[in-house]
């Protein structure tokens, strides 16, 4: 038989048994079958709803339970450009769930559900796995929204071809991430699959399911999964609060704040509810012209202010006297870069 399994939820039994002859032995050794991980893993496995939709832009992806008070770990991407989604777990419940953060670094998002003091089942990120080539694999993922009420998320059977820097990139763009992932024999790049659980045959995480990338080498779309311990430290600094204090509303004013014309810089236009703070422009003759910022810049924090999006900057620019400096850090490729910019006063020229 293929290595490759598809497995859609209805036909699970079905695939079980056809599994048997590759895994059944090493199952045997763990203690669990088939269908105990696939139960196992389904619980922890949650389908997202958020933006989305237009100019083929698919509203729904994948993402993995890691909190007993509903923490989600999912691929950052335009399905959470709102301030809340739409997760649907696998007991047929549909939660709202809160827009955490972002990890720019790695390309995670959190997001936490509100599920009125429920405790949720969840994959332990202090879990510590061992991939090796060739070793199988299963991956669990919304993949092209085909559970699209209560059905089970899909199941694939594959195995883990090689680990290797992550070398691609979306359309015109490179990847921020460039560390180590797991390529795998299973195909997992495809609409919905973002976010969603790789396994070992006992159950165990191994990774979370990439954005869909072509190789810079060959432009081929690459089928990989994002190391479950980078998985980890990306959702420890999201809740953390290590990325940058969340901003606080109830902060006085000063009287005059510094303005995105002070440091002489314009963000993409702010389209959406959470529309990234990429630099559109940089003024000329100005201080952040100075500081050599440049467009595609991405400010992630404004002083000791996390800036997720276009707003975050605009109301953290508003907690900041005009006449003290501005301490901004960006996202630069996949290197993170700290400037300060001392706003101009108009007529202080």
């Amino acid at each position: 038989m293929n290595r490759l399994q598809i497995v859609v939820a209805p036909t699970v039994a079905i695939v079980a048994s056809a599994l048997a002859p590759i895994c059944g032995a090493q199952v045997a050794l763990v203690g669990r079958s088939f269908a105990d991980v696939n139960q196992y893993a389904q619980q922890r496995s949650v389908k997202i709803y958020g933006a989305g939709g237009l100019r083929q832009l698919e509203a729904y992806q994948s993402g993995v339970l890691v909190s007993a008070d509903g923490h989600v770990a999912t691929m950052a991407s335009v399905v959470l450009d709102q301030d809340w989604v739409i997760v649907h777990l696998s007991d047929s419940r549909r939660l709202r769930g809160e827009v955490v953060g972002v990890d720019p670094l790695l390309d995670i998002a959190v997001v936490k559900l509100d599920g009125e003091d429920a405790e949720f089942p969840y994959y332990d990120l202090q879990h510590q796995s061992m991939p090796y080539e060739s070793m199988q694999l299963l991956a669990f993922c919304n993949l092209y929204n085909v559970a699209t009420g209560d059905e089970p998320v899909s199941v694939l059977h594959g195995v883990l071809t090689a680990v290797a820097p992550l070398e691609a990139r979306r359309g015109s763009f490179s990847t921020r991430y460039r560390d180590e992932v797991y390529i795998v024999d299973a195909s997992i790049n495809n609409p919905g699959a973002a976010g969603g659980i790789v396994v070992d045959l006992s159950g165990q995480p191994i990774g979370m399911i990439g954005k869909e990338v072509r190789s810079q080498l060959s432009g081929a779309w690459l089928n990989y999964a994002l190391p479950w311990d980078r998985v980890a430290e990306g959702v420890d600094r999201i809740i953390s609060g290590r990325l940058g204090a969340s901003i606080d509303s109830t902060t006085d004013l000063p009287e005059r704040s510094a303005t995105f014309a002070s440091l002489g810089i314009r963000l993409v236009p702010n389209v959406v509810p959470r529309t990234p703070p990429y630099i559109d422009s940089v003024l000329p003759d100005s201080p952040a012209e100075t500081a050599m910022l440049e467009p595609d810049d991405l400010v992630i924090a404004v002083g000791d202010m996390r800036t997720g999006t276009h707003n975050d900057v605009e109301q953290a620019l508003l907690r900041t006297p005009i006449d003290e400096p501005v301490r901004i850090t960006l996202l630069r490729g996949n290197r993170l870069v700290d400037v300060e910019l001392m706003p101009i006063v108009e007529g202080s020229q």
